[in-house]
């Protein structure tokens, strides 16, 4: 019998872990912001980059998080324009996108 383990490496952008994780967990007080950035940022990448669609309630089964917490880590990745979410209708469930503000910005020369 053979057995193929499959596994998914999701490579973060060094930033997340040096400032952004420090900046959600430390200053904003909320490591469920960070974890569920993480998190999106890992399902994205494995749909080829493509937006994902998660509900609250799916967000907080997935990442042990109660989903009045997911909504609020939610809400706050979407203000700091971390994430950004479109939905077809106002109860539709929504797709993300893991926003990377910081690779936009131009290196000074």
């Amino acid at each position: 019998m053979t057995i193929f383990l499959v596994t998914t490496v999701t490579a973060f952008d060094p930033y997340v872990l040096d400032v952004l994780m420090p900046d959600l967990v430390g200053h904003e007080r909320s490591p469920a912001a960070f974890l569920i950035y993480a998190f999106l940022w890992h399902r994205i990448e494995a749909n080829a980059g493509r937006a994902v669609q998660l509900s609250y309630a799916a967000i907080a089964l997935d990442t042990g998080l109660s989903r009045v917490t997911a909504q609020r880590a939610i809400a706050l990745l979407l203000r700091r324009q971390l994430i950004s979410a479109s939905s077809e209708s106002r109860t539709a469930v929504p797709r993300y996108l893991v926003l990377r503000p910081w690779a936009a910005r131009k290196q000074p020369e």
